[in-house]
């Protein structure tokens, strides 16, 4: 009682001990505007966010709410954002979350959690697949570093790699026999190998520029792979 009542004295008069705190305190405006900008439940009004743990329901009334626009695909298919991803892992991840999320188990619940969970639904298929494959993997962690590769635009490639390129379409074009098929799809799974070695080596050391350019001939490479699928498909 006595040391409250002589830090209220200290504070009428300006002084406060040297060493101690002070404790700032809000004004009620301030601590309203505090409050007022924390995301709310669109159901129940209850205060719900990205940073709690669970950023699918709300913690009150459990109504699915909708997608976090700022969590990327590493973060919502809960892998440390690096080239190198638990292949095993992000199946298991895929599965839990569509168990939780999928349209589905939403048909007996209101338009708006319908709505929300095809939205989820979509956003984890879609960071399913970008994760999955090396290259697509690759071009978005590429993307979050804030760098792209543009879709159909040639990016400077040296002359003995387009060359190489060109002489593996033109196998391809003259293959006529399974075994022919099989050579240039064992050449091109080798390159993409020592390419998917050699980018992860680059994302490790902040290479983001041999990234790119590592990334561009595994697409040239990976336009081949769907040649090679596409000429295997019966006329």
């Amino acid at each position: 009682m006595w040391r409250g009542r002589v830090g209220a004295l200290l504070r009428v008069w300006g002084f406060w001990p040297t060493g101690i705190p002070r404790r700032r305190l809000l004004s009620c405006d301030a601590a309203s505007q505090a409050g007022s900008n924390s995301p709310r439940c669109w159901n129940c009004g209850g205060p719900w966010g990205p940073g709690r743990e669970d950023r699918f329901f709300c913690p009150q009334c459990r109504a699915l709410q909708a997608p976090d626009p700022t969590r990327d695909y590493f973060s919502l298919m809960d892998c440390n954002r690096s080239f190198r991803v638990d292949t095993a892992k992000l199946q298991h991840r895929y599965q839990q979350l569509q168990r939780l999320v999928h349209p589905d188990f939403f048909s007996q619940r209101s338009q708006t959690e319908k709505d929300f969970s095809e939205k989820h639904s979509t956003l984890v298929n879609d960071a399913y697949k970008t994760l999955l494959a090396p290259l697509s993997r690759g071009l978005y962690l590429l993307k979050l570093h804030g760098m792209e590769i543009p879709e159909r635009t040639d990016y400077e490639m040296d002359r003995q790699f387009l060359m190489e390129i060109m002489e593996i379409n033109e196998k391809l074009a003259e293959a006529e026999s399974e075994a022919a098929m099989k050579e240039i799809e064992s050449i091109v799974k080798a390159k993409q190998k020592e390419f998917t070695d050699n980018v992860s080596s680059a994302f490790e050391q902040d290479d983001f520029e041999e990234a790119k350019e590592i990334l561009t001939k595994m697409r040239y490479f990976s336009n081949i792979e769907e040649k090679i699928k596409l000429k295997k498909i019966p006329l």
